[in-house]
């Protein structure tokens, strides 16, 4: 674009249209008819503003009615197009925290809908149409799967940390490893969580080793509460040594205190048979004593966002009555896709099956190769010739969301190189398409994870990649 001088400025600034006669365009006229006659004359308004400045700036812009228009229109297409929309996860990365972490069963999907297209029971007893109480709608089954006396649910685990904390140690002590004061994501740290409570934080052993001695020598008369936080978003190898939960809550219920394990990813099966490191279950954390148990609910649980805590009956209904319980209490859908997804956990193997997180974890290596042959044959089918290059390679899934960290999985990678090497331009052109495609870049290339694939997105998938090498060309692919 060129520079205006200051006379060329003012005549560029005359030379747009009124709002008046924006309006008057038959286009305009159209879109207030389907969006509002408001939002309509705010984008017209809001588009003179943005040229204005630009024209101030010095830049030469468009300012004929018809292209005034045309910007218009597409800041009210803006505005009526949701933000939050389905994507494609080609990233490899089972739990993407950015793309929305667990992907929900169907079952639980079509809970959500069923609940959302009408009234439900939400909170009123069928039997004698009273007030009744929204978490038993999943309290007994999460007492089911893990044996804990009680359980109630709210908006997410860092919710119920703080919620548990608040209860149980309000204006005194708690005792936690240096090793584990985590971080959970967002600038989110254990101890910001605990000071907010009004708890007051002490912390016992060194980032790489803490004994059963260590918390022993910290209890005081003014201690209330002993924390143990499975470091589900990072790992300390080497040197190390921690205190396993049994022995924890042994030393605790000694000196008459509860232990609040914060488990973190809420698993229910065992990692092990998925080819990676056991990670801690919620009915281990139980069986061990541990006196408050909490945990997210869209991590390897495989649900909706939540937090769960499960516990001894005398604690979990303190933290029940407590008012933060209610300012951190979950909606209805949360909890028609957490009972559905809790539901499926009665049969463990159906729950491998149709959970999509365990589901993408147990799919073997072997089916990933497959899947990825056929993608790359599709795409090689599809797009030119040239300019652009498809091949295979080996690689690694992650799981992702804070859960098992440094643990991989094997996978094939389909990788994809333009001839000039600008790998950055073909992903950022994959996520502008719709579905956008999120991947990732390696060596040069954009790089495309079967395994985290839905059913029925591989060929969305191929159209999208045509399309977006097509753009970056600048030519045709074949979209047959």
């Amino acid at each position: 674009m060129g520079t205006l001088y200051t006379e060329d400025k003012q005549h560029g600034l005359r030379r747009l249209p009124a709002v008046s006669r924006i309006l008057q365009d038959e286009r305009v006229q159209e879109a207030i008819t389907e969006h509002g006659r408001e939002l309509v004359v705010d984008c017209v308004r809001e588009t003179l503003d943005r040229l204005r400045a630009r024209i101030k700036e010095g830049e030469t812009v468009p300012t004929d009615l018809s292209s005034v228009v045309q910007e218009a229109l597409q800041a009210v297409e803006r505005w009526r197009t949701p933000t939050l929309r389905r994507v494609i996860n080609a990233t490899g990365v089972v739990l993407h925290t950015g793309l929305g972490r667990a992907v929900l069963a169907e079952a639980a999907r079509r809970a959500v809908a069923e609940v959302a297209q009408g009234h439900s029971m939400l909170e009123i007893d069928r039997d004698t149409s009273e007030r009744g109480d929204r978490i038993e709608h999943v309290r007994e089954l999460l007492c089911r799967l893990t044996s804990a006396e009680d359980a109630t649910v709210v908006n997410n685990n860092a919710g119920a940390v703080l919620l548990a904390v608040t209860v149980l140690a309000q204006g005194r002590e708690v005792i936690i490893s240096r090793g584990q004061l985590v971080e959970i994501g967002g600038a989110f740290r254990m101890p910001d969580i605990i000071a907010q409570s009004g708890a007051r934080l002490v912390e016992v052993g060194t980032t790489n080793r803490t004994r059963l001695s260590d918390y022993e020598r910290a209890i005081t008369p003014d201690t209330a509460l002993l924390i143990r936080c499975h470091p589900s978003n990072f790992r300390i190898v080497g040197f190390s040594e921690e205190v396993p939960a049994a022995d924890l809550a042994s030393l605790a219920h000694r000196y008459n205190l509860p232990v609040l394990d914060d488990v973190g990813s809420g698993c229910l099966v065992d990692t092990g048979r998925f080819g990676l490191e056991h990670e801690p279950t919620l009915q281990e954390s139980v069986q061990a004593g541990c006196d408050v148990v909490t945990c997210s609910g869209d991590k390897l649980l495989g649900g909706p966002q939540a937090g769960i805590i499960l516990g001894r009956k005398e604690i979990v209904q303190r933290i029940r009555r407590h008012p933060l319980h209610r300012a951190l209490r979950v909606d209805k859908l949360t909890l028609a896709a957490l009972e559905a997804t809790l539901r499926l956990y009665l049969n463990p193997e159906e729950a491998v099956q149709e959970i999509p997180v365990l589901r993408t974890l147990a799919t073997p290596a072997d089916d990933i190769k497959r899947r990825a042959r056929r993608l790359r044959q599709r795409l090689q089918a599809i797009l030119p010739g040239e300019g652009i290059t498809v091949r295979l390679r080996e690689g690694e899934s992650a799981v992702g969301g804070g859960s098992l960290p440094g643990q991989q999985l094997p996978t094939t990678l389909v990788c994809l190189r333009l001839s000039d090497g600008n790998a950055q331009r073909l992903a950022r052109a994959l996520r502008w398409q719709e579905p956008a495609v999120f991947t990732r870049i390696e060596q040069e290339e954009v790089v495309i994870d079967p395994r985290t694939l839905l059913e029925g997105e591989m060929e969305t998938l191929v159209q999208a990649v045509a399309r977006a090498v097509t753009q970056c060309l600048g030519g045709e692919a074949n979209h047959a």
